[in-house]
């Protein structure tokens, strides 16, 4: 009798225990395994465009934007007075600010994830003939 309650409360203790046990050295072993690569997952490699490119960029007020008035960057609208920053090859537009700094992240169109080309930015070479 006595044997019998003494292993209905041991082996209960005795199993959480261990279990427990498992679970401090799993939460040390991705303590240490963190620590060890705690390396960003994306480089920080300047992937936008420099302020001499963002300053090629076609610019003009929202009243003239072919392709509506909403800014995609920050979902408002752009103002008729308002500089606007028009997109190479997709014509979409958007603050002027906005789009500056969108792109100075990413050399792509928020809309349409058109990427822009390098050959924009490269001056045209002049014919001697």
């Amino acid at each position: 009798m006595l044997l019998s309650v003494f292993l209905a409360l041991f082996l209960p203790c005795a199993g959480m225990s261990a279990v427990f046990l498992v679970y401090i050295c799993l939460l040390c072993y991705a303590a240490r395994h963190h620590q060890q690569t705690n390396a960003p997952v994306k480089p920080a490699t300047q992937n936008g465009l420099s302020t001499a490119q963002l300053d090629k960029l076609p610019s003009t007020t929202g009243k003239d934007l072919p392709l509506g008035t909403e800014c995609a960057v920050c979902l408002d609208e752009v103002d008729p007075e308002q500089p606007a920053r028009i997109f190479p090859g997709c014509n979409h537009g958007f603050h002027q600010q906005c789009a500056d700094t969108w792109l100075s992240k990413n050399p792509v169109c928020p809309v349409c994830r058109n990427k822009l080309d390098d050959d924009f930015f490269v001056p045209p070479e002049t014919n001697p003939c």
